[in-house]
């Protein structure tokens, strides 16, 4: 006469308190999400690059310009968004390229991102191609070379926005940084260029 199956007493015990079955995930609280961060020139530039390389092995910038976002906090220097524009002498092409902290009007797109390529066969306008070991002043740097010798203007205008633009051209003998008090060059009244590879102080324009 056959017998049933008897359970131990150990798998017994393991079955009637669940000690046996593997152990309840515990989910990590998720902490606040951090507000986007707005970047130097430099930051921003070091991000698009490796794209525009990939783009072309000869990139090499023309421009860089600050793009200011009402929802990005900026501190001194920095930006929610900036556009570069490189050219590729091998290709006879320019490209545009733009990092955002955020998705934003104007076609921005968190991260970076590139537009179309357009012909390009040399200089045109004020602006020429420079090489990027010539950025050795970020942007917070010519921020505050500009503010140390803007504070009067600072003090009657306290809240009103800064731009950045980093460019080469027949003005000075050096790449420089303008620093705008307003949304752009055409716009402001008043303006700071200070050397981006010497890191000093050049001259204002009104």
């Amino acid at each position: 006469m056959s017998h049933p199956h008897r359970l131990s007493p150990v798998l017994l015990l393991c079955l009637l308190l669940g000690a046996c079955s593997e152990p309840a995930k515990v989910e990590k609280a998720k902490g606040p999400e951090k507000p986007p961060q707005a970047l130097t020139g430099r930051q921003a530039f070091q991000r698009i690059y490796p794209q525009a390389r990939g783009w072309s092995p000869d990139a090499q910038p023309l421009l860089l310009r600050s793009i200011h976002l009402s929802q990005v906090k900026s501190e001194k220097g920095t930006a929610g968004a900036w556009e570069a524009i490189l050219v590729s002498v091998s290709k006879g092409k320019s490209r545009t390229y733009t990092y955002s902290a955020i998705e934003a009007e104007g076609n921005l797109h968190e991260g970076v991102f590139a537009g179309l390529e357009e012909s390009y066969s040399g200089p045109r306008g004020a602006g020429f191609p420079f090489s990027i070991a010539a950025i050795k002043t970020d942007s917070d740097q010519a921020y505050d070379i500009a503010a140390a010798k803007s504070q009067d203007y600072i003090k009657k205008h306290p809240d009103m926005p800064i731009s950045y633009v980093l460019e080469q051209t027949s003005r000075f003998p050096d790449l420089a940084w303008r620093v705008i008090w307003g949304e752009s060059a055409s716009s402001s009244d008043y303006s700071v260029f200070v050397d981006a590879t010497l890191g000093k102080y050049l001259e204002k324009a009104h």
